[in-house]
């Protein structure tokens, strides 16, 4: 085994307030020393990783995404939109999804995100039409070319136009299909271990695409195998309408009715709660992915982050999909977390330190996971190095401020699991140039 010292960062955020000043130690895809300022290595180590240029950060966690999506940016029809319309405009466009498609999409998507210094992303595709039944083992097969940490959740659609649901009939399933393939997923791809590169969770798209009974079943079904629950809710003020009418329910009051009122759930966007149903939430362990980008572009409302927090709910940061972002980049969502949260905090209740924690730390509890997250002694080595080198930063004062302030958006250096994958702001593996003209050229094929 050999030893890194990754040397003198010119700024360090840890997530946890520890001092590693002058660096940290990885061995063997672990975090073994943090190194305080003035201080040198108690452990031996065999190369040196000079950081004083860099700013050092956990690796970022994105904890929600839609990585098909890569293929319908700024798509003319669903501009300008609120939440259903703009998803009645492009479904009839993401039914025709092939699996050349979605692969190119998926390790596209995974590529942007790893260059802006995100290590971890939870993906949650939802569309099974009759050519794409093995959609999660097409990801599987294409994050083992970028590599990073993944969490592909299972997602589900099963209420069509014709049972008054949003999507188009060729998108849904049946729930025992559903359920069938979900199981199959767990067994074969799921690894539950610390330090694990890849994880399968469950995932109906929402309240309102998929019947009452596979939520229930699916609860039943995450909980036999020890694995982890997601959704969509209280998006929009429009949702809260639809499940009132439908099920006589609030969103939260629909989640305790079928059984995911509990730590083992994580819900994107979670935007229009009650001050009760914040309590609820927080009694239960539920966490919220905070989608600012998302939220911004089909005008949803802004995410009540810190009284999240302060009633006990994680709360972790995502891009959600690239046809509501238009983008997948951890590190400019960052800055628009902080932006749009002074829309609701004062400018002394919320910084760029909460932004970075969300990003971080609380993405990882989102996930459920206490491996990541954080720059700490038995943690995964899991780091994002940026440089403050462009026009950008001239002029500034505090580098971790600025990466933050002054819009940092392209990693330097990125280490996952000790194995560094970004190196001089390039992807060691793979031709980018290369899958992104077989990505436009799809994506254009699949628009028609």
């Amino acid at each position: 085994m050999t030893t890194q010292w990754i040397k003198q960062p010119r700024a360090i955020f840890t997530a946890n307030q520890q001092n590693a000043d002058n660096g940290l130690l990885v061995q063997d895809g672990i975090i073994i020393e943090l190194v305080p300022a003035g201080k040198m290595p108690a452990f031996p180590y065999d190369t040196v990783s000079d950081a004083s240029e860099h700013i050092v950060l956990p690796g970022l966690i994105n904890t929600h995404h839609h990585l098909y999506q890569t293929l319908t940016r700024a798509f003319p029809a669903a501009l300008n939109k609120r939440l259903f319309p703009w998803l009645q405009s492009l479904y009839p466009i993401w039914a025709r999804l092939q699996p050349d498609m979605l692969s190119v999409a998926t390790e596209l998507g995974l590529s942007e995100l790893l260059l802006s210094g995100c290590t971890t992303v939870a993906d949650h595709h939802y569309l099974f039409p009759d050519t794409l039944h093995e959609a999660i083992d097409i990801q599987v097969n294409a994050a083992q070319k970028v590599g990073g940490r993944v969490v592909l959740t299972r997602g589900s659609m099963s209420l069509g136009q014709n049972e008054g649901g949003l999507p188009p009939q060729s998108t849904v399933q049946q729930d025992e299909q559903i359920l069938i393939d979900s199981e199959r997923l767990i067994q074969a791809y799921h690894d539950p271990n610390a330090g694990s590169l890849r994880q399968i969770a469950l995932a109906p798209c929402s309240p309102f695409s998929v019947t009452t009974a596979l939520m229930h079943e699916t609860a039943l079904l995450a909980r036999q195998h020890g694995v982890r629950l997601h959704t969509h809710l209280a998006e929009t003020e429009d949702e809260n309408a639809f499940c009132l009418k439908k099920f006589g329910l609030r969103p939260v009051d629909y989640l305790e009715s079928v059984g995911w009122l509990a730590n083992d759930v994580w819900l994107a966007h979670g935007i229009h709660f009650s001050d009760s149903e914040l309590k609820r939430l927080g009694e239960a362990g539920v966490g919220v992915a905070h989608c600012p980008t998302s939220n911004m572009v089909l005008a949803s409302g802004i995410c009540r982050t810190k009284e999240l927090e302060h009633a006990g709910v994680p709360v972790g940061l995502a891009v959600d999909g690239s046809a509501s972002n238009d983008g997948s980049n951890m590190m400019q969502e960052v800055r628009q977390a902080l932006l749009i949260n002074r829309l609701r905090y004062q400018a002394d209740e919320v910084s760029h330190l909460d932004a970075l924690y969300w990003a971080t730390k609380g993405s990882a509890q989102v996930l459920g996971r206490d491996d990541i997250g954080e720059i700490a002694i038995g943690k995964q080595a899991d780091l994002a190095l940026f440089k403050l080198d462009e026009p950008r930063f001239s002029g500034a004062h505090d580098p971790l401020a600025a990466l933050v302030l002054c819009g940092a958006h392209r990693a330097d250096k990125v280490m996952v699991a000790g194995n560094w994958l970004i190196e001089g702001g390039q992807l060691k593996s793979g031709d980018l140039t290369t899958l992104m003209a077989r990505h436009q050229v799809l994506a254009k094929a699949l628009v028609g």
